[in-house]
């Protein structure tokens, strides 16, 4: 019993909830063997649709685990967020299992179909890739190599974007300061050096009460400056119309698709999937490379 606890917590651990307000210990996944390619016609799983109502993780068995919408502060303790991840996890006995080789992806597994297709903001002839991220993250940080790797590769037809998730007074933050930079035409710059200055150099960029939106901006504002970033330019971007916007549109984008942990990616509007249901990182960026591919031939 207490071997299987473990493993379920370590799955738990392959993606960060919204519960969870401070990066939690980093776990191993057992590797997986990949699938050689699509099989739209296995069985689909139903994708919630958006609602107001509580938010869901479908589970490997076709049954959904319901979360706690009262709301993160930023205060949660993480520990606790992992326990709770694990008992979910705990209950589904196909997810406590490492996948065993596969053939085909499988839709309902390896993916799960969002209903009703949601539209795009790609323009036409291209597929939107979205990935769901949060800067603080761990597992968000050890994949984004992976995913650098990927966009500078991917075929032109691929039309990709991350959006931070905005669940909280933290979350939205490091929001801000994604967007913000964006704005200033610094993020593919700066990109990489925002997980590291959380990650690695352990300066969380958000003040210990998320609340203190003063205090955020000022521990933000000196890394910007430490960056190059001009006070002046970092303080107009940061107050400005379009990042209220990106915010907005961000808000929207976590509802429409029901992002209850990060990294998620959605592709097209119509297919989400992480770590946990395709089996391992590697499996994942090849997993979304078939579902673009696919959709680019329809």
């Amino acid at each position: 019993m207490r071997r299987a606890l473990l493993l379920a917590l370590a799955l738990a651990l392959t993606a960060c909830g919204r519960q969870q307000a401070a990066p939690p210990a980093a776990a191993n996944r057992p590797a997986a063997t990949a699938p050689a390619r699509l099989n739209p016609s296995s069985p689909a799983r139903t994708a919630p649709s958006p609602a107001t109502t509580s938010p869901t993780r479908p589970n490997a068995d076709g049954s959904e685990t319901v979360e706690e919408t009262t709301g993160d502060s930023g205060a949660h303790n993480a520990l606790l967020a992992a326990v709770a991840s694990t008992v979910a996890v705990a209950t589904s006995p196909a997810a406590a299992e490492p996948l065993s080789g596969p053939t085909l992806w499988q839709s309902g597994v390896h993916y799960t179909p969002v209903v009703p297709a949601q539209p795009t903001s790609a323009p036409p002839g291209q597929v939107e890739v979205l990935e769901f991220f949060w800067y603080a993250c761990p597992h968000c940080n050890a994949i984004d190599p992976l995913v650098e790797t990927w966009r500078k590769s991917k075929p032109a037809y691929v039309s990709f974007a991350r959006v931070p998730v905005t669940w909280s007074d933290g979350h939205r933050a490091l929001a801000r300061l994604y967007y913000t930079l964006d704005s200033l035409g610094k993020l593919d710059a700066l990109h990489t050096e925002v997980f590291k200055e959380i990650q690695v150099n352990g300066d969380p960029l958000v003040a210990r009460d998320p609340t203190n939106e003063a205090e955020t901006e000022r521990l933000q504002l000196a890394f910007a400056k430490k960056n190059g970033i001009s006070e002046a330019d970092f303080k107009q971007a940061y107050h400005s119309f379009t990042v209220d916007e990106d915010l907005l549109n961000a808000d929207q984008a976590v509802l429409r698709y029901r992002v209850d942990g990060v990294p998620t990616f959605v592709v097209n509007g119509k297919y989400l999937a992480d770590v946990r249901s395709a089996g391992s990182p590697e499996h994942l960026i090849t997993l979304i490379g078939d579902l673009a591919a696919q959709e680019h031939k329809h």
